[in-house]
């Protein structure tokens, strides 16, 4: 009998919802510190971090989801991930309330997106996986912006 495949994500919070994301996704967890800020940029681009001597766009991935924004906590940190696109891979920094874990799940424990009764849309969602009574969503960075590095002209 073989194993089943296995996910890893880096699981985080956003108010009471738990989220995971691929560890492949990840390039490093920071502290959060505020971005320099931009102008005239869309409300969920909270303006461009350092990292390493690279600016990168820092996004609030609350706002992004159409949750309501919340001020930072000594528990809120910044994501650095690679988002693949069409024609190459974009860094952005994910401000999130908290990272909770490094998570393996079996694939066959991956339930689809469900459609309704969610607040939001199920296309930027990989799938839902119940982990100790409650539900995490892996969530699909890379067709949640897809579209807005594009329109914003984001630079690989």
């Amino acid at each position: 009998m073989s194993a089943a495949a296995q996910v890893q994500a880096v699981t985080f919070g956003l108010g009471d919802e738990v989220f995971a994301l691929s560890v492949t996704m990840v390039r490093e967890i920071l502290d959060y510190t505020p971005a320099f800020r931009v102008p005239h940029g869309p409300d969920w681009m909270l303006g461009l971090t350092d990292v390493r001597g690279q600016g990168v766009p820092m996004v609030d991935l609350r706002t992004r989801l159409g949750l309501a924004r919340a001020e930072p906590t000594l528990a809120t940190r910044v994501l650095i991930v690679d988002v693949p696109l069409a024609d190459r891979q974009v860094a952005l920094g994910l401000v999130v309330d908290r990272v909770l874990a490094v998570a393996t799940f079996s694939a066959d424990r991956i339930e689809a997106a469900p459609d309704i009764g969610l607040r939001w849309r199920s296309d930027y969602i990989q799938g839902v996986v119940r982990d100790a009574g409650a539900f995490v969503v892996l969530v699909d960075i890379a067709r949640i912006f897809a579209a807005d590095v594009a329109a914003l002209g984001v630079a690989a």
